[in-house]
């Protein structure tokens, strides 16, 4: 099966320290992303995202360097195309001028799946990047049930 990888990148008017939190602190990560969270910040510690009650995205975390960097595995809760484990998200975060410079890069996705993550990422790394910078971004559209 071919695999795709996707990066992307974003300037945040916060220090790394901020935007930091906002990855391992389950309230803060649902004002950006998801409905509910579980999550366990360590090496080998798991986390669960509840999109929006159909789409969940589990994984564990591989490496944490505080306020620098954050790797986990990821992957969909009942998926066959990319179920948890099968790929990795890493997301640095770097210092500069007067803010954060994150970048993600999402390894290991499989081609069916590249454009609807790619899709997630840009909507989660801008509502990342309102939240981060003090803005009310508002409840993720997202995470509404559709009926």
């Amino acid at each position: 099966m071919k695999k795709e990888t996707i990066n992307k990148e974003i300037f945040i008017e916060c220090r790394p320290q901020t935007l930091f939190s906002f990855f391992i602190d389950p309230g803060k990560m649902q004002k950006w992303m998801g409905r509910q969270i579980l999550m366990e910040p360590r090496i080998q510690g798991r986390f669960r995202i509840d999109i929006d009650g159909d789409n969940i995205a589990l994984g564990e975390y591989k490496e944490i360097v505080q306020n620098e960097k954050i790797v986990m595995t990821w992957g969909w809760e009942g998926s066959d195309i990319m179920p948890p484990g099968t790929s990795t998200v890493e997301f640095l975060l770097e210092e500069q001028d007067n803010g954060t410079l994150l970048k993600l890069t999402h390894y290991d996705i499989p081609i069916e799946k590249i454009h609807s993550n790619n899709d997630g990422w840009t909507h989660y790394m801008e509502r990342c990047k309102g939240i981060a910078e003090g803005v009310d971004i508002g409840v993720d559209p997202w995470s509404i049930k559709k009926s």
